[in-house]
């Protein structure tokens, strides 16, 4: 991993270590990340909908457009994530027709947030230019989703709990 994704992934940390709850970490990684990687359009956090786990629902988030507030687990990338428990990259997504978003976007990224093996968020990032997410960014961005899975798991032992449960 690049010295540049380290110092931010070690910001993070120490963010984490100091704020109060996860949702401020996750608006810390949003501005951060939305701030510093000119290519990345949009960031945010989708939370898995409880008590039924039959949708997601926007969390924090930074970017120039308004999101979709809520998106069933059987529509879109962040529904297709969710599902299959794996990071989803489409560097061109007018090739891709499950992409329910902005026609601006070109490029999406979406990592589940996992917390004892069950979903339970996605960090999505979303860009204006095409084949922006490299391997090694895809690295970088799935090593932030864990650093975030890590918080909610210390936050929220029951929550935790019941994201082992099928859905």
């Amino acid at each position: 991993m690049s010295k540049y994704y380290e110092e931010l992934l070690a910001d993070f940390e120490a963010y984490g270590r100091s704020t109060d709850g996860v949702k401020p970490l996750m608006q810390h990684i949003a501005q951060r990340l939305h701030e510093e990687t000119t290519r990345y359009n949009w960031v945010g956090f989708y939370f898995m909908e409880v008590p039924d786990f039959e949708a997601l629902v926007l969390g924090p988030y930074v970017g120039s457009f308004m999101p979709t507030l809520r998106i069933p687990l059987d529509r879109g990338l962040c529904g297709a994530a969710a599902t299959s428990g794996k990071s989803v990259v489409v560097n061109n997504v007018g090739a891709d027709p499950r992409y329910l978003g902005s026609d601006l976007v070109k490029s999406n990224i979406v990592v589940p947030i996992l917390v004892k093996k069950g979903v339970v968020a996605e960090l999505c990032i979303e860009s204006y230019f095409a084949d922006t997410f490299t391997t090694p960014e895809q690295k970088f961005i799935e090593s932030c989703a864990a650093l975030v899975g890590r918080y909610m798991e210390k936050e929220a032992p029951a929550a935790a709990e019941n994201a082992g449960t099928s859905h």
